[in-house]
């Protein structure tokens, strides 16, 4: 056995560090604090604060991750559940459920409730989106790390992504998709000199990366994809050989991660495609965007306070485009000083054609049909396509956009250094900021929710569930899905009839929103609507039975609503008994009737 004499050095094994440039953390503290500033509102209640403008959304979504945790929590399959919509159930894996952070999120979730876990993901994913992005741009397009963040201000913060924080967390989390770029990027630069062990490191990366992002989000990941590859078509287009001989080195390795991401994803896909609840494809109807909504002020900006436009948007959370006539002109004018720079060519494709698809199949002007047709009347008879809402594609510009902005920034800071009286960048920072300051985000309006009634808070409604469900007077559905927060609080005791989802109908499986409507449902919304207790015979009666049975119902459950006393004696009226009172609800113990 060998020893070291006393005189022998002593190697001391040196553990590696990670590095963080002073301004890499600066940026990321500053897009955290901008994130936690926009969503303040829901921070400081998130006992029963309600961001308003996300409709029922948001309910929707704290469902989603309450019943992921409690389905990790009870070994059960998340893919699928009859909690809603019961006895059919809901396919998940077809509603957008991000396992890929209700999973994790998981202790978050049963410790502090999924308001916390909403909030805390739309706040992540505004901050790491923007992150992402200026890390991308800093390590592969700019050499000024101030350029890099503001392409990443403009990534993370643009209105599209404001308007979707209100309510779809999985357009706010899109972190990966930069990580995703930048892998694609190092395959193509060392292509040529890859070994073979480098080359299937590499699809492993890149089939991890991908299959994490099916578990967050697939439209966007669509999305980029196809905008990434008109990108990069773009690009190479001034020397197509080159172009070419790239798309031949890493066709192997892409392929190959593609088999990875599909090993790793076969089973959620297939149960999404091919599983119970699964749907074919959904019909949204003319989704577009309005040419004002191109060139006017987002309403959750400085811009939308003082200057509002007509209002054209979908919805409150599906302003996609809106990125205001300031920051347009600027593009434009950019874009044709760098036009030589082939970055500049590829990202106004994409922001020109994207754009031109996000207008749907017919342009409208003001909520007007301008009768001319457009590209999308074809493309969105393509399969996949055609799930899409053509509004969200102007999201492809955003990026592309920040190139623009990122690349005449580094220019502009890189002249300054050189020249500090130089007038030129100074007028450069002012025009940016000009045309950024319009659409800094507000806060994002928070209301107070009524609290969840009693007889479910307090555990009573166990005592009327054996093997059936409840059944809300009237059902949840789209339009009203508080009963899916009731039924999160009282610890998924019981299945519902109803809910807010995306589910099948007809024989062709035709994605829709929420259940099929019933008899009894829509005799019950006419009631609420109206005020007026409807024309209740022997038909209306029998088909109270009928969807009674297919409900497998237990109780009948009425809440404190609008209408209230005409729903009660329409109820009634069907059942030929009155309801009981029962803590804060009124209840019909249906049981024995089915």
């Amino acid at each position: 056995m060998l020893t070291k004499g006393p005189s022998a050095p002593v190697r001391r094994r040196r553990l590696p560090h990670l590095r963080v440039n002073r301004f890499d953390l600066f940026a990321g503290l500053g897009y955290l604090a901008l994130a936690v500033l926009v969503l303040s509102g829901q921070w400081r209640n998130t006992q029963s604060g309600y961001l308003i403008k996300s409709g029922q959304d948001q309910t929707m979504w704290e469902w989603f991750f309450a019943v992921t945790a409690h389905s990790v929590a009870n070994l059960e399959n998340p893919l699928g559940t009859n909690l809603q919509n019961f006895p059919a159930g809901v396919n998940m894996m077809a509603n957008t459920a991000m396992f890929g952070v209700g999973v994790p999120f998981t202790p978050i979730t049963l410790l502090f409730g999924p308001t916390v876990t909403f909030v805390l993901v739309l706040t992540l994913g505004l901050a790491a989106t923007a992150l992402g992005w200026y890390w991308l741009f800093s390590r592969e397009l700019v050499e000024s790390k101030f350029a890099a963040s503001i392409g990443g201000l403009c990534c993370g913060f643009a209105p599209a992504m404001i308007s979707h924080a209100n309510a779809h967390p999985n357009f706010v989390v899109l972190v990966l998709l930069p990580v995703i770029a930048g892998q694609l990027i190092r395959m193509a630069r060392r292509a040529g000199a890859a070994g073979a062990r480098s080359r299937i490191r590499d699809a492993v990366v890149l089939g991890l990366l991908v299959a994490m992002q099916i578990a967050l989000g697939e439209e966007p990941l669509l999305i980029f994809a196809l905008s990434f590859g008109l990108f990069a078509v773009v690009y190479y287009l001034h020397a197509p050989r080159l172009g070419l001989r790239a798309l031949r080195r890493v066709t192997p390795t892409v392929l190959l991660a593609a088999v990875l991401t599909l090993v790793l994803t076969v089973i959620p896909l297939w149960w999404q495609f091919f599983g119970p609840q699964s749907y074919r494809s959904i019909d949204h109807g003319p989704m577009g965007n309005d040419l004002k909504a191109i060139v006017q002020f987002p309403s959750e900006s400085l811009g939308g306070m003082f200057s509002p436009g007509q209002y054209v948007a979908i919805n409150e959370t599906e302003q996609n485009a809106y990125f205001g006539w300031p920051l347009l002109l600027l593009v434009a004018a950019t874009a044709a000083l760098l036009w030589r720079d082939r970055l500049v060519r590829a990202a106004v494709a994409v922001i020109a054609v994207f754009g031109v698809l996000s207008l749907g199949a017919v342009a409208m002007l003001g909520k007007r049909s301008t009768g001319v047709e457009l590209p999308w009347r074809w493309a969105e008879k393509v399969p996949l396509l055609n799930t899409v809402l053509e509004s969200r594609l102007t999201m492809a510009a955003i990026p592309a956009i920040a190139v623009i902005l990122a690349l005449a920034t580094d220019r502009a800071v890189r002249a300054w250094r050189e020249s500090p009286i130089d007038w030129r960048p100074l007028a450069w920072f002012g025009t940016l900021a000009c045309a950024l300051l319009p659409l800094v985000p507000t806060v994002l309006p928070v209301i107070e929710r009524a609290p969840t009634p009693e007889f479910f808070a307090g555990g009573a409604v166990r005592e009327y569930v054996r093997d059936g469900s409840v059944v809300m007077v009237p059902p949840p559905r789209p339009a009203d899905a508080r009963a899916l927060r009731w039924q999160a609080d009282a610890g998924f005791d019981f299945p519902l009839a109803g809910g807010y989802f995306v589910g099948p109908t007809g024989t062709q499986k035709k994605g829709i929103y929420g259940p099929e409507m019933r008899p009894t449902t829509a005799l019950l919304i006419q009631a609420q609507d109206t005020g007026v207790v409807p024309p209740i015979g022997d038909e209306e009666r029998a088909q109270m039975l009928n969807d009674l049975n297919f409900w497998q119902a237990d109780v009948l459950v009425l809440p404190a609503t609008a209408n209230g006393d005409t729903l009660s004696a329409t109820v009634t009226r069907l059942l030929g008994f009155g309801p009981t009172r029962v803590d804060d609800v009124w209840v019909w113990n249906v049981r024995a009737l089915r």
